[in-house]
């Protein structure tokens, strides 16, 4: 249920007890709108992602080029459209443990109620790219028991991802998660298997922690239904990139149409009404606190 005039405060502990129902399937979204689409949707959490944010914002690349600032201004907005719990990417926490600490505590401010950290080197880039490199393990504990210890409220999760596996291998990256978990990571997390095979090491290598599966559309990770997410126990799924891949198709289609023709005459059929729009981004609730907040004198005199 849409609340514009105050957001739940109790979207940590929702996240926490979603988590104890697995899988928890968190698709992307790119802006405070299509958070609101997920919403409306009827999914439980939404996930702001690097990729589609970079891609949305810049019109970039995810290669590192968004900022924490910007980052965290970002997933301020898509916890302000939504109220259901926002997983976010911190990408490498913008610096060393003690910069992770003051990420922690902006990204807790900003409103979401779960953010993951990586093991890359900065700059970092997207997890399905070629080039990545890691940190030495050691260094990321460290982030990570920073992280656990600057959270200001218990319930908000902290995910650890390695980047590990495409230079050394799915048990050294194994090796590094469970490394992770004994650091105090809620959520584990071995980023972009290439093979089913992968897949089933992660899930025995991890069994008995909380696995997320990045699910991303088109990318290395073969793309297994919900029955193979269910036997392989992941037990959150991250479906992050289909919100620009969907906007790229259906813009590209709208414009090349609208050039053709001069006019979008030829794409109203396919288009949301105005009406649907209004609705969707809550007008009703914006009008309906207009009028409890008028002005009660309605005699249309200026004085006090």
């Amino acid at each position: 249920m849409d609340n514009f005039l105050h957001r739940p405060v109790s979207r940590n502990a929702k996240l926490r007890d979603l988590l104890k129902n697995p899988p928890l399937l968190v698709p992307g979204a790119h802006d405070g709108l299509t958070a609101r689409l997920v919403e409306q949707a009827g999914f439980d959490a939404v996930y702001m992602g690097g990729y589609a944010s970079t891609g949305a914002l810049l019109g970039r690349p995810d290669m590192g080029l968004l900022t924490g600032t910007e980052m965290i201004g970002h997933a301020r907005r898509l916890a302000g459209a939504v109220d259901i719990p926002v997983v976010a990417d911190a990408d490498t926490g913008y610096g060393n443990a003690i910069n992770v600490v003051r990420t922690v505590h902006d990204y807790e401010q900003a409103g979401v109620s779960a953010i993951h950290l990586e093991d890359q080197t900065a700059p970092k880039r997207c997890g399905h790219l070629a080039g990545k490199e890691v940190i030495v393990t050691g260094e990321h504990v460290g982030k990570i028991k920073a992280a656990v210890t600057a959270r200001s409220d218990p319930d908000f999760v902290i995910i650890a991802r390695t980047d590990a596996l495409v230079k050394y291998g799915v048990e050294a990256a194994c090796d590094r998660a469970l490394r992770y978990r004994d650091a105090g990571a809620d959520v584990l997390w071995v980023e972009a298997p290439t093979s089913e095979a992968e897949l089933e090491t992660i899930s025995k290598r991890l069994s008995g922690n909380t696995v997320l599966l990045n699910w991303l559309e088109g990318g290395l990770t073969p793309m297994i239904d919900i029955e193979r997410i269910r036997e392989y126990g992941f037990g959150v799924v991250l479906y992050p990139i289909g919100s620009v891949l969907a906007v790229t198709g259906a813009m590209r289609d709208h414009y090349a149409s609208v050039r053709k023709h001069g006019t979008p005459l030829q794409c109203m059929r396919t288009l949301p009404s105005f009406d649907d729009f209004t609705k969707a981004v809550g007008i009703s609730e914006i009008e309906q606190l207009s009028q409890e907040f008028a002005d009660p004198d309605t005699s249309g005199s200026q004085g006090h």
